[in-house]
């Protein structure tokens, strides 16, 4: 396999972020030598989550074996995972915004026409559901944990206790459609066809869709990590990846 020199997006910040979790967890479990150190793993993780390289491009790029890839991948998600904010903290850090905007994604997977739980009628596609809330400049606060795509958004967000949660918190959250008869303090479109609204809904709906619109910059970014546009690993591993995804975006948006 040929090997060239590429680059992230990413800052120098977050490798030096993951380096140091990394170098804990060595520590705590009194590793004395490994083939790569803490910043070449914290590099090989970001090249695999931020770019989508496979486990044979890295295992070539960094001269290392296909499995020490794997755990080392592992490795990291799980460690940033265990770091990554709940939703309680969420609710705390959006209780000081002027309000949030909840919106739902479909991470596409690889799977076949018979796995009918991941497949979206929405999107016409496999995938997983994950709810994202963001703030009112769009900016990613908060990320769901995976569940299939099958699963419609208002009761991905009851399963997840997001409603609950932000009206505890008395946090007004804007919404679409999909969330119709939520209930708590989400705020959603006039529903019925456009010639049917009378002009203050109209005027009510324009507003609204303004709002949400910065909700799919949250999306964008979330994506923005190549790995997520096509998962092709275990359904069950896809939540510790977002919460991977979720804290590297924060630790370097700090």
């Amino acid at each position: 396999m040929l090997v060239y020199p590429s680059g992230i997006d990413l800052s120098s910040s977050t490798l030096q972020y993951l380096s140091r979790l990394l170098s804990v967890r060595r520590l705590e479990r009194g590793t004395r030598w490994r083939r790569l150190s803490a910043d070449r793993q914290a590099l090989l993780v970001l090249a695999h989550l931020r770019c989508g390289h496979t486990y044979a491009q890295l295992a070539a790029g960094f001269g290392v074996g296909f499995a020490t890839v794997y755990r080392y991948v592992a490795e990291a998600v799980e460690v940033l995972a265990a770091v990554a904010p709940d939703l309680a903290a969420a609710a705390r850090t959006a209780a000081r915004k002027a309000f949030v905007i909840l919106d739902g994604t479909l991470l596409p997977i690889d799977r076949i026409a018979a796995d009918r739980p991941y497949y979206s009628g929405k999107h016409k596609k496999h995938g997983m559901n994950v709810q994202v809330i963001a703030d009112p400049f769009g900016r990613l606060l908060w990320a769901s944990p995976a569940l299939p795509g099958a699963v419609h958004d208002v009761r991905a967000a009851r399963d997840h206790g997001i409603i609950d949660v932000l009206a505890r918190a008395d946090v007004a959250c804007w919404a679409d459609k999909a969330y119709r008869g939520a209930g708590g303090t989400l705020r959603v479109p006039h529903w019925g066809r456009w010639e049917t609204l009378s002009t203050g809904q109209k005027a009510v709906n324009r507003s609204h869709a303004k709002i949400r619109a910065l909700g799919e910059q949250a999306v964008a970014t979330l994506k923005s990590w190549r790995l997520l546009r096509k998962l092709r690993c275990a359904t069950t591993r896809i939540t510790s990846l977002v919460q991977a995804v979720i804290c590297l975006h924060l630790a370097s948006s700090d």
